[in-house]
């Protein structure tokens, strides 16, 4: 009954196989006999994959309640030893993720070698509960649910850069207001990220980025930074190393933008699997350290 309900959500008998460690041909025998046992055909087979038989989607709604007791059960039973393990399903902003996430991944997953990664990257906000996820790791202005609950990774800044290609056709700005005469990159669907602010002693002067390109996430962006397409605010962690080699210029270094925090999120629940304990205690471990002129998101 767990296996025919994971049928029925996986969409076909090869995926529900490869999630459950089983071959299609022994999931094709168990779920054979189980329609011999209740005498009703379950699921229509098509090339395609399978769909639930009107009787088959009437069984699979008291198969999926089973299996989430059975879930809740076998959570229990884990974290009874509070040893972390099982699957551990991760969302990440796509630069954070790709440049300081996976690169950490490997010293997490041998400290604790019975856990499961499942990373998932994504620039929007995410629905912990409703999208099955156990932590996210955003920016700390993303959290719009205050059931969840927050730790701090770091505190972070961002950085204006320029590739030199993009320098020698259009020029250095040599203050904060030529910055209205250059291509300024824009992240698409984010007004807010859009709007550069610059905190100096006599105010904080405000610039609305403005353009021929915007990207969807901040990788796009930085890529297109790099391209020679024009001058960006992006995370310092993704510029330092190009600054380094040359590949990359740091524009107005005395740019000074109000910081901002890199939070893991994770829902608000008495008893965290050990897992998820680990996960985040990992993170804030790894990164509390880290010098603010480093890190940033």
């Amino acid at each position: 009954m767990l296996l025919f309900a994971t049928v029925v959500e996986q969409g076909s008998i090869s995926a529900a196989a490869r999630s459950m460690g089983q071959t299609p041909s022994a999931v094709s025998k168990q779920i054979g006999l189980l329609e011999d046992q209740v005498h009703y055909r379950l699921l229509n087979r098509t090339r395609t994959g399978v769909s639930p038989t009107h009787e088959g989607q009437e069984f699979y709604e008291k198969c999926k309640a089973m299996a989430e007791k059975f879930k809740e059960a076998e959570a229990m039973i884990q974290n009874l030893d509070g040893i972390p393990r099982g699957k551990l399903k991760i969302a990440s902003t796509v630069a954070f993720g790709k440049s300081q996430l996976i690169p950490a991944l490997p010293k997490f997953m041998i400290e604790n070698p019975e856990v499961h990664v499942s990373l998932d990257l994504k620039d929007r906000e995410v629905d912990l509960q409703g999208e099955g996820f156990d932590v996210a790791i955003c920016f700390a202005e993303q959290r719009k649910n205050l059931d969840v609950v927050v730790r701090r990774i770091m505190q972070s800044r961002r950085v204006l850069c320029a590739a030199p290609s993009y320098l020698e056709h259009c020029g250095m700005p040599t203050d904060f207001t030529e910055l209205a005469q250059h291509n300024c990159l824009r992240v698409a669907g984010s007004s807010r990220r859009n709007s550069w602010s610059n905190v100096e002693p006599v105010g904080e002067h405000a610039f609305e980025a403005q353009g021929t390109f915007e990207g969807n996430s901040t990788d796009v962006v930085y890529r297109a930074t790099l391209a020679g397409v024009g001058i960006a605010r992006l995370p310092y962690y993704m510029a330092q190393e190009k600054f380094r080699i040359g590949e990359l210029v740091h524009v107005l270094p005395e740019y000074a933008p109000p910081s901002t925090d890199i939070v893991v999120m994770f829902a608000q629940r008495r008893n965290l699997a050990p897992k998820t304990r680990a996960f985040v205690d990992f993170m804030v471990r790894q990164f509390r350290d880290a010098p603010d002129q480093q890190m940033a998101v």
